[in-house]
């Protein structure tokens, strides 16, 4: 099974992987649930949760708000069949909230640990095939910036990289019933609830392979000294390319290019920033920045026009729409928290599956 490792250097909060298609017909959707625990973090929720559904965030809780929140409209669709959901839910985190207070501090303990900055996340969730009905989940824990335990459901055991995480390890290897209550939630229940929220999410969730969305193209400049920034965002699938040419020629240096991240539609956007600090500004219109889309035979070419950079010391010649503006806005300052998943040198090697939490059982002490 393809594995993905996930380093997060700094806090941070950082958007949910997307290599996914979102809903495309024919292969696999996933429900993903990560929690965090911190200690020592300063102006930071001790506790938070994040449900995402095909690389896309459904539901937020954290230790300040106390609420478990939707974060889509459709969401509130689900109270149709159970009008105490957002309650449930609510209760249901404030008692993860409390497992990992008391879990964090015993993790401190083992590890020797004070003062400083400590996370300790759980991600958790399923994969499934509508075509081929198989079904995969996953169940693993990390600790300031290891992998800590995990779960092996082929073997029906835990694995254990770090010495500190054995104990733990036995513990929970001779919970049976616990076993027996993950094997039938990660191929019976975490999918059910998957299929649910896919259902009430259709009209956003839903897009075909087929389907080619091309972006809006913004440049953006903070100030007269920094790059230039080529931001695209509305496209999909996310299968594109996004990179500055000079005279017609693609660049490999003086460039910074972001990650492909997942909007709230099911979209996504992307950057890549170009650093002219060197370049004489009669010079600047020898630029472009390229969007090619995957399936699209014409490139979105961008040309470096100064008087069409949006900055935070000059406007440019034509002014966007407003919603534009709330556009760039975000991705200036806020881009950071579209899905929230807090960490401090926070190490997870991930699977290529979601998971589910919906009704996930507590476990047991550390």
């Amino acid at each position: 099974m393809q594995m993905r490792q996930v380093t997060m250097t700094t806090l941070v909060l950082v958007v949910l992987l997307g290599t996914g298609e979102p809903g495309a017909v024919g292969v696999t959707h996933s429900l993903t649930y990560f929690l965090t625990a911190s200690s020592g973090v300063p102006n930071f929720p001790e506790f938070v949760s994040v449900g995402v559904i095909d690389d896309v965030q459904i539901v937020h809780y954290d230790s300040n708000t106390k609420r478990a929140e939707p974060k889509q409209d459709w969401m509130e669709k689900i109270t149709a069949d159970d009008p105490e959901y957002w309650n449930q839910q609510t209760r249901r985190n404030e008692g993860n909230q409390e497992w990992f207070r008391v879990s964090i501090e015993t993790l401190k303990k083992r590890f020797n640990q004070s003062e400083g900055f400590h996370i300790y996340q759980w991600m958790t969730g399923c994969q499934w095939d509508d075509e081929t009905g198989e079904v995969t989940g996953f169940n693993q824990h990390g600790y300031n910036g290891e992998d800590f335990l995990v779960l092996d459901l082929k073997t029906e055991t835990w694995v254990a990289p770090r010495p500190q995480a054995l104990i733990t390890k036995h513990r929970w290897d001779h919970d049976r019933a616990g076993m027996e209550y993950y094997k039938y939630y990660y191929t019976q229940e975490c999918p059910e609830w998957g299929r649910k929220h896919l259902e009430n999410g259709r009209s956003s969730l839903l897009r075909t392979v087929n389907n080619k969305e091309l972006p809006s193209v913004f440049l953006l400049q903070k100030t007269p000294s920094s790059p230039v920034s080529c931001f695209t965002t509305g496209f999909y699938p996310d299968r594109a390319a996004l990179f500055w040419r000079r005279d017609g020629e693609e660049l490999h240096e003086e460039v910074d290019h972001g990650e492909i991240l997942p909007n709230h539609d099911g979209t996504f956007q992307t950057s890549v920033d170009l650093n002219l600090s060197s370049v004489a500004p009669e010079d600047w219109r020898r630029y472009d920045c390229v969007f090619q889309l995957e399936g699209v035979e014409d490139d979105l070419v961008t040309r470096l026009d100064q008087g069409k950079i949006w900055t935070n010391w000059e406007e440019p010649t034509d002014p966007p729409t407003p919603n534009t503006t709330i556009i760039i806005i975000i991705k200036a300052v806020l881009v950071p928290a579209l899905v929230v998943m807090a960490a401090v040198g926070f190490k997870l090697t991930r699977q290529r599956t979601g998971e589910g939490s919906e009704q996930t059982r507590l476990f047991s002490q550390l």
